[in-house]
C-alpha cells in the first residue's frame, strides 16, 4: 500500500491556485472543520484538490448509502452539504438500518442494476466481496481508472482498519469510514463504592473490579442484581442484554460472542483453521462449519456461550430485555439501574457522555467505564477477544464509472484529514491513527470513558470483525438470528439451536459448491466424521477447534483494578510507515 499510495502522491500533487471558490472552503474550515490534525492552509490545499478533481462532474446528483448512526447522521446532514458546496457534486446521503443496507447491496450485486452509486457497509462483506468479483478493488483503482479522482493526501497507511478491508489476495477492497468496538461497560462508581467492595470480597473471596473471565462477569452480576438489589431506592440489575427473535439479534452472536466465549481457534483478525463463527478453512475455501466437517459452530464452546446467555438473561437483567431489539436495549444502561454489560458497542459512547444523565457527573465525567471484554472458560491466549465494526466505503463495478468517480470523491471527503478530527469527535468511531493520538482527545479522554484509552492501547487488534473466512455473509448472517431465536423463545435448547444453524449453514456452503459461482476460493465440504475424530485431530495438529466440553466451565473469578489496568497500557503513539 506504501508504494502505491507513493505512486498516486508523485502523480496527483495539485498546486492549485487561490481563486473565488477558496472563500466556500475557508468558511467551512473555520466554522465546521476544527480541529483537524491539518493546519488550515494543509485543509485549504486538500479542498482545492478536491474542488478541481470533481470539475468533470458538476451538476451531478450520486446517491450514497449508510446504516443509521451519530456518525452517519453527521456525514448525512452536514459533510455532504460541504461537499456539494465544494465540488458542485450533489450528494443525497440515505440512512437506513445496517439489514436494509446488506439486502439493497444484495439485490444490486444479483442484479446489476445501479441502486447506489457508492455504499457504506460493514467490512464483515469482505469475505463476499472478495469471491463474488463485483466489488472494485480500490488499490488497483486508485492507481488505474480512479487515479485522477483519488487524492493524493488519503494516507491509507494511517487508517488503522485496513487490515479488515484487506482480501486474501492482499487488496484493498473496501476504505474503512467508521469503526467501534464491542467492549465491557460497567458503572465504575458502584465498583469503587467501599462498603461494595467489601461486602463482595467477603462473599466471593477476590476483589470487585473488572471481570477477566465470565466466571467473575457471573458473580458481579449475581452480586448486583440479589445481594444489592437497590440504590437509592431503585432496582438495580447485573446485567443487560436483549433477546427478541429479530434480525438484530444476530448481530449478537455474529459480532465475535462466540469467540469471547472460547470458540474457533487461535489467530487475529480471525482464527485459523477454525474462525469465530466455527467456519474451517483450508486455504480460501470454506470446508464446513458443523463439528461433523471440522466446523465448530456446535461444539461445545459455542453451545457454552449460548447457555450463559440465556442463563444471564433470565437471572440477572430486567424483565423487559427478553423481548427487546438491539437498538431498544441500547439506550437502557443510561437510565442508571444498570451495574454492567458485556455485550457494549462504543458506537453508543455520544448518547452515554450527554450532560444531565443519570450516568453522568456534574462536572461531566462518566460515572462508568469501559473496559476489555471478559472471556469465556473455553477461550485461550492469542485468540481474538471481541468484535470491531468497520463500516467501509464500497464501490461496484456495477455503477456507471463517471458516478463511480464522483462518489468515491464524496467517500474519500469524508475521511480525509480535513474533516475526519471534526467528524471523530462527533461520533466517537475512529478510523484514523493520527485522529487517535491527536491532542485533542487527550484532552478529551477524562469525559469518554476509557474509550481513548482503549483505542491507543495494544489490546486494541484482539477486537476484529468478520473476516474472509464468510463467503456469502447476506445468506449466511440471517441464519443466526432464525436459528438462535429459538434457543431465546426457549423453543429449542442451546445444543438444538446450534445443531440446526450449522446444518444450515453447511447447506449454504454446500450450494454456493455445487454452483462454481465464487471459483477457487469457493466453498468445498469436507466430508462428515464423527465428532471425535475432529477432537482428536485438533489434539494431534495441536490446534484447539474443536474442544471437547469442559469437566468444569466455571472455574474460579478473576477480576483486574480498572485504574491499574489503564496505567498499564503505553501512552506513546506506535510508529508507522508514513505515505508519501
Amino acid at each position: 500500500m506504501t508504494s502505491a499510495a507513493a505512486l498516486i502522491a508523485a502523480s496527483l500533487t495539485i498546486a492549485a491556485p487561490a481563486r473565488a471558490d477558496d472563500a466556500v472552503n475557508q468558511r467551512w474550515i473555520d466554522s465546521e472543520f476544527q480541529p483537524s490534525t491539518l493546519s488550515k492552509d494543509e485543509q485549504m490545499k486538500e479542498l482545492q484538490w478536491f474542488a478541481k478533481a470533481a470539475e468533470p462532474f458538476k451538476g451531478m446528483e450520486i446517491n450514497v448509502v449508510s446504516e443509521t448512526i451519530t456518525t452517519h447522521e453527521y456525514e448525512s446532514r452536514t459533510l455532504a452539504k460541504a461537499f456539494t458546496e465544494i465540488t458542485g457534486i450533489k450528494v443525497k446521503h440515505d440512512l437506513i438500518q445496517e439489514g436494509d443496507v446488506v439486502e439493497k447491496l444484495q439485490t444490486q450485486m444479483q442484479s446489476g442494476k445501479n441502486v447506489y452509486d457508492g455504499w457504506i457497509n460493514d467490512s464483515d462483506l469482505i469475505g463476499t466481496h472478495f469471491r463474488y468479483g463485483q466489488t472494485v478493488i480500490l488499490s488497483d483503482y486508485m492507481t488505474g481508472e480512479g487515479k485522477d479522482v483519488t487524492n493524493p493526501q488519503l494516507d491509507v497507511n494511517d487508517f488503522i482498519g485496513k487490515s479488515f478491508t484487506t482480501g486474501p489476495d492482499g487488496k484493498l477492497y473496501q476504505l474503512p469510514d467508521q469503526q467501534f468496538a464491542n467492549l465491557y461497560w460497567f458503572r465504575y462508581d458502584w465498583f469503587s463504592n467501599p462498603e461494595y467492595k467489601a461486602k463482595f470480597k467477603a462473599k466471593y473471596g477476590y476483589d470487585l473490579g473488572v471481570p477477566v473471565n465470565w466466571s467473575a462477569y457471573e458473580d458481579i452480576a449475581e452480586f448486583f442484581t440479589n445481594d444489592i438489589k437497590e440504590i437509592n431506592g431503585v432496582k438495580v440489575y447485573g446485567h443487560m442484554d436483549y433477546g427478541k427473535k429479530d434480525p438484530s439479534l444476530g448481530w449478537r452472536f455474529t459480532d465475535a460472542w462466540l469467540s469471547m466465549a472460547g470458540n474457533g481457534d487461535k489467530g487475529i483478525p480471525n482464527g485459523l483453521p477454525v474462525d469465530e463463527w466455527g467456519i474451517r478453512m483450508e486455504g480460501c475455501r470454506p470446508v464446513g462449519s458443523s463439528v461433523e466437517r471440522g466446523g465448530d459452530t456446535n461444539g461445545p464452546a459455542a453451545v457454552y456461550s449460548i447457555a450463559k446467555y440465556l442463563e444471564w438473561m433470565k437471572k440477572y437483567a430486567p424483565p423487559q430485555a427478553q423481548g427487546m431489539t438491539f437498538s431498544e436495549a441500547g439506550p437502557v444502561p443510561a437510565q442508571g439501574n444498570i451495574a454492567q454489560q458485556i455485550f457494549w458497542y462504543t458506537a453508543f459512547t455520544a448518547d452515554m457522555v450527554k450532560p444531565g444523565i443519570p450516568v453522568v457527573n456534574a462536572d461531566g465525567t462518566p460515572k462508568w467505564r469501559m473496559a476489555p471484554s471478559p472471556h469465556g472458560s473455553y477461550w485461550k491466549e492469542g485468540m481474538k477477544l471481541g468484535y470491531q465494526d468497520a463500516g467501509s466505503a464500497t464501490l461496484l463495478k456495477s455503477t456507471p464509472p463517471d458516478r463511480r468517480k464522483a462518489a468515491w470523491l464524496y467517500l474519500q471527503f469524508i475521511n480525509s484529514k480535513t474533516v475526519s478530527l471534526k467528524k471523530s469527535h462527533v461520533g466517537l468511531t475512529f478510523v484514523r491513527e493520527s485522529d487517535i493520538w491527536d491532542k485533542s482527545f487527550t484532552e478529551r479522554a477524562p469525559k469518554l470513558g476509557g474509550l481513548i484509552e482503549f483505542y491507543r492501547s495494544p489490546a486494541r487488534v484482539q477486537w476484529t470483525p468478520t473476516g474472509n473466512n464468510v463467503p456469502d455473509y447476506p445468506k449466511l448472517a440471517q441464519l443466526w438470528w432464525q436459528n438462535i431465536g429459538d434457543a431465546s423463545s426457549g423453543a429449542k435448547t442451546p445444543q438444538a439451536a446450534m445443531d440446526a444453524l450449522a446444518a444450515a449453514q453447511d447447506s449454504v456452503l454446500e450450494r454456493l459448491e455445487k454452483s462454481g459461482v465464487q471459483g477457487a476460493c469457493g466453498p468445498k465440504l469436507n466430508k462428515k466424521e464423527t465428532a471425535e475424530f475432529w477432537f482428536a485431530k485438533a489434539e494431534k495438529d495441536k490446534t484447539i477447534a474443536p474442544q471437547r466440553k469442559l469437566a468444569n466451565e466455571k472455574p474460579k473469578g478473576e477480576t483486574v483494578d480498572y485504574d491499574a489496568l489503564i496505567k498499564s497500557w503505553p501512552a506513546t503513539p506506535p510508529k508507522r510507515a508514513e505515505a508519501k
